[in-house]
């Protein structure tokens, strides 16, 4: 039997189809084609919301060739050659009308459909003529079956030939529709509402949910797109996303669903901090290998990111050097099924790298006119809303922002220039969970841009946020206040102001202690952006930062966190009140088994970096104590040869002092043990 792939390892509108093997049984293929032909016509028209005169006349072909095929499984007769050959080539053709029709019947993908109503009517005619060249060829005669049976194959040849499957005028009509909104967009046009809601209810898009799926498919298409260098689609794309956006926003006041991966804006920890085998990571991306592939060096990368170094000119192995022989990407299943089998077993989800994470510095500048202009109505609208609109309105209105800000720069900057950021801050104060969750989510996303950060603190913003920090309603509400500390810590005076409030340190201090992974790396990382101004180091090491921290990387089994742990640990070792605080913790011990055991090689350096810090602050007792341990010298040369240039300097200074120790100690224990010698001769 032949099975097609699952929707999500193959793109829209794309058909791989295959051959059936040379060597497949008669009785196989057969069995094989009527599979194909069930599964066709198992697809209801009624689930088609466009191409559906297409559909229709498509299935019901197909449908009179499932009786023939079925006649033929019964009678058990031998097939010559000649009829399995051409029984191939419809088993090529139904694998490719049945992904057109998984396609067409996808309920995320409707307005995209509309827009390529044309190609997908296209496909239609070019994939039933494949279907009437290989009727036109299959010998009939040489086919033990009845004569009625073979009338209507003969039949289905001849409306095959003469079938006129073009473009909808339902569908045509709707996508003039759609097209004619765009262009007001693009004009500056703030389109009408009731138009609008003509083009979503043909569509079905009837609420938010419906909304939220087509804008989710749109945004990955665009990654694709991008990859693929297809500029237009790009444009057309990105007006659309636009476009539902805003009837999101504007027309649908129920939030009917919501998903948690966009809603909970919970931390990201970095998925390769759980692998341990180095070759799951690209070599130019540092990132999970999604759809590994080898080039002509034998070097293996994720297709997206050789895919872009050769589009960019480049020839050579970026590895390597070696100038490549051949462009062809031969892909790596062994290695990534081995990927996927890892992740399985360890219980992380690969669902969202499906789809190439983008760079999102492309989303500085929008990408067409038309999503610009639809972006900057949507964020006024929801301006008037935070200010005039009801408690519910306002919550949702928090919650849209929070969305739209999450992953483009463009957006941000629109909702910024709106005014948004003030009626925010208010919000902070409200006694509803949901809407101060919603807000400070909106804020730590519109403080990722320079002028949000200028805004938040211009508007009287920090003592809200520490509010929501100390005491927010809910656990959720005080990590994302951490993540805002740790963004506005990032402008130099900020960090000052920030740090002489006390509330600040000791909140972070008490996420830490109370937080879940995600609160506590929030709060981490904010605390390391304190300390980028010295004066904060005092105040971290007096609100007892030193044994939480420690106690993180003596029990934790997150990666990244024990990484951003020892990152602040590292920070504070530079001073010597750091040091002492560190050393009387009786840290030694942790430090140096971290250095040994830890696998991220970030956390090796801090280690190096921390280390190197106490031997100048505590003297030689520290020196001695790292001297005695004769399994230190393995890790630091580890850092030295695969560290970065400044971890490494680190790593080679320590092991100079270390060496410089024992050096001097062996010519002590040789200069008394001469002495002695004197004394008994």
């Amino acid at each position: 039997m032949f099975r097609n792939p699952k929707l999500s390892d193959r793109r829209i509108l794309t058909f791989p189809a295959v051959h059936p093997c040379s060597a497949i049984s008669p009785a196989t293929l057969l069995a094989s084609l009527i599979d194909l032909c069930r599964q066709i016509c198992n697809h209801q028209t009624k689930t088609f919301v466009t191409q559906k005169r297409n559909a229709r006349e498509t299935i019901r072909q197909i449908g009179i060739l499932l009786i023939f095929f079925e006649e033929l499984r019964d009678m058990s007769s031998n097939l010559p050659d000649s009829v399995v050959l051409c029984f191939s080539e419809l088993h090529l053709t139904f694998q490719k009308i049945l992904f057109l029709f998984e396609d067409c019947s996808r309920c995320n993908v409707k307005i995209w459909m509309l827009m390529k109503s044309q190609f997908v009517a296209t496909q239609f005619w070019v994939l039933i003529r494949a279907l009437a060249t290989a009727l036109d060829v299959l010998p009939l005669n040489r086919i033990d079956t009845s004569d009625e049976v073979k009338e209507l194959v003969e039949l289905v040849a001849k409306q095959a030939r003469i079938a006129k499957f073009g473009l909808d005028k339902d569908d045509e009509l709707t996508m003039k529709r759609l097209q004619s909104i765009l262009l007001q967009f693009e004009k500056g046009i703030e389109p009408d509402l009731t138009a609008i809601k003509r083009v979503l209810n043909y569509l079905e898009i009837r609420r938010w949910s419906d909304c939220n799926k087509e804008i989710k498919f749109l945004e990955e298409e665009i990654d694709f797109q991008y990859l693929d260098l297809k500029e237009r689609d790009v444009q057309i794309l990105s007006s659309l996303v636009g476009f539902i956006c805003y009837s999101r926003v504007t027309l649908f006041e129920a939030l009917d669903f919501r998903d948690k991966n966009q809603a909970e804006f919970k931390c990201n920890p970095e998925i390769l901090s759980c692998l341990n085998p180095e070759d799951f990571r690209c070599p130019i991306s540092l990132e999970l290998m999604i759809d590994p592939v080898t080039v002509s060096t034998g070097q293996t990368y994720d297709r997206a990111s050789i895919q872009k170094w050769l589009s960019a000119g480049n020839f050579i192995c970026p590895k390597t050097g070696e100038r490549l022989t051949s462009l062809e990407l031969v892909p790596n299943s062994s290695l990534k099924k081995l990927i996927n089998q890892f992740c399985a077993d360890n219980g992380i989800s690969l669902a969202k790298f499906n789809a190439r994470s983008h760079d999102i510095t492309r989303t500085i500048i929008p990408g067409s006119l038309a999503a610009a202009e639809a972006i900057k109505f949507t964020s006024e609208f929801l301006l008037r809303r935070l200010v005039f609109g009801t408690s519910t309105e306002k919550n949702k209105a928090a919650y849209e922002i929070r969305l739209l800000a999450k992953s483009n720069i463009f957006n941000r900057s629109c909702l910024i220039k709106a005014g948004t950021i003030p009626p925010l801050l208010n919000l902070l104060s409200s006694f509803d969970k949901s809407t101060q969750e919603n807000a400070i989510a909106a804020i730590l996303k519109l403080s990722k841009h320079s002028t949000g950060k200028i805004l938040v603190m211009e508007n009287g913003g920090l003592p809200p946020i520490l509010s929501v920090l100390k005491s927010g309603f809910c656990l959720e509400s005080r990590q994302l206040a951490a993540a805002t500390l740790f963004y506005l810590s990032s402008v130099k005076e900020y960090r000052k102001l920030i740090g002489e409030i006390p509330d600040a340190i000791t909140g972070l201090i008490d996420l830490i202690k109370e937080g879940t992974t995600c609160g506590k790396k929030n709060a981490v990382v904010a605390i390391f952006g304190l300390l980028l101004c010295p004066k904060n180091n005092k105040t971290v090491l007096n609100s007892g930062a030193v044994p939480i921290l420690l106690d993180i990387i003596a029990t934790s089994n997150n990666s990244e966190l024990i990484s951003d742990s020892l990152a602040v640990i590292a920070a504070l070792a530079e001073s010597t009140e750091g040091s002492n605080a560190i050393l009387q913790a009786s840290a030694l011990p942790l430090l140096i088994k971290t250095l040994n055991s830890e696998s991220a090689l970030a956390g090796k350096e801090y280690c190096v970096s921390t280390l190197r810090s106490l031997c100048s602050h505590g003297g030689e007792e520290v020196v001695a104590a790292l001297a005695g341990d004769r399994t230190i010298a393995g890790s630091l040369y580890s850092v030295v040869t695969e560290g970065n240039a400044a971890a490494g300097k680190k790593a080679r200074s320590l092991l100079k002092i270390l060496h410089k120790f024992r050096e001097d100690d062996v010519v002590a224990y040789t200069a008394v043990d001469q002495e002695r010698s004197v004394d008994v001769w």
